[in-house]
């Protein structure tokens, strides 16, 4: 197979809809006067989708190491019992890394994404995307996903393609 190289473009809520929610305080957002006016909640952001019996979400915090470049990817990952959404806890980019594909990914259609501060993504059940991609230093992330009985993890190698990820320019990180 012949290199990938992966572009990263900025993260819209439009160019990621095949493979989830971007979960952020937007404008046209449903947003909700609550605790008797000093707070906003943008309602309702993200689709939280657990499948099987017995299933119940799980709030975790991940921390990630910051990645460098050149960056050469060697894994893609999903989860076919339920979604897994991340929302950084410090003002920092990240990358979102994603593929169609139902049994295996499609990497023709591999895209990468450059999360702004304050951006957060929801992956759809069974959507394949690369572990966390922290970019400039240690990153928490709050991680909303599926704990239960079943199997909720596969994972698919990528040794031979030779799957190259662009350093982001400034100019990625606001969405257009």
């Amino acid at each position: 197979m012949r290199p990938v190289i992966l572009r990263p473009e900025a993260l819209t809520a439009a160019a990621f809809s095949p493979f989830g929610d971007v979960i952020e305080a937007r404008d046209g957002a449903q947003r909700l006067q609550i605790n008797q006016g000093h707070a906003e909640r943008y309602h309702d952001l993200a689709s939280v989708d657990l499948a099987g019996q017995g299933a119940r979400a799980l709030i975790s915090i991940f921390r990630s190491q910051p990645r460098q470049f050149p960056l050469f990817l060697n894994v893609l990952e999903r989860h076919p019992l339920g979604s897994q959404a991340f929302m950084p806890l410090a003002a920092l980019p990240y990358l979102v890394v994603v593929a169609p594909g139902i049994q295996v990914p499609d990497l023709q259609g591999l895209r990468c994404f450059i999360a702004a501060p304050g951006q957060g993504v929801n992956y759809a059940r069974g959507t394949w995307h690369h572990p966390l991609l922290s970019l400039e230093a240690t990153t928490d992330f709050l991680v909303v996903d599926r704990g239960g009985p079943g199997v909720n993890l596969e994972e698919h190698a990528l040794l031979h393609e030779h799957i190259r990820v662009l350093a982001p320019t400034d100019e990625a990180h606001s969405p257009s």
